[in-house]
């Protein structure tokens, strides 16, 4: 249970860092130079794939112009089914952007092996193994 609600912690720290930054108009690759780490880092922060210590937070906060508070803002509890809802929203964003739509367009235009090769290499990519 404790795991689960930090995870759910970092979840949201990690969609409070995106939408600052997007409100912004930052991309990754400009707060990571702010904050002297690499994009692929923000990347992982913004996903909850790694956690953010508390001197990041706090630098994070400086870059973004906000209190620390701000990425703790609207996280109890009792908004666990509000965490869910806005992880269908952002799967729904996504899968409603051009970027989306084009990859599955062009995905589907391929034959059956190579959609199975392309989806091979995505998969492997991303460090999934076969099973």
């Amino acid at each position: 249970m404790v795991g689960d609600s930090m995870d759910e912690i970092d979840i949201h720290l990690g969609r409070r860092l995106r939408r600052r930054r997007r409100l912004l108009g930052l991309t990754q690759q400009e707060l990571a130079h702010a904050c002297g780490v690499r994009f692929q880092q923000i990347q992982k922060y913004e996903c909850a794939a790694n956690r953010m210590s508390a001197a990041r937070l706090w630098q994070l906060a400086e870059v973004l112009e906000v209190p620390v508070s701000y990425f703790y803002e609207g996280l109890t509890r009792d908004q666990r089914a509000s965490l869910e809802r806005e992880t269908a929203q952002s799967t729904s964003e996504t899968m409603a952007s051009k970027e989306t739509q084009d990859l599955i367009h062009a995905y589907y235009q391929l034959g059956e092996r190579p959609r199975r090769r392309l989806l091979d290499l995505a998969k492997a990519m991303n460090g999934e193994v076969e099973a």
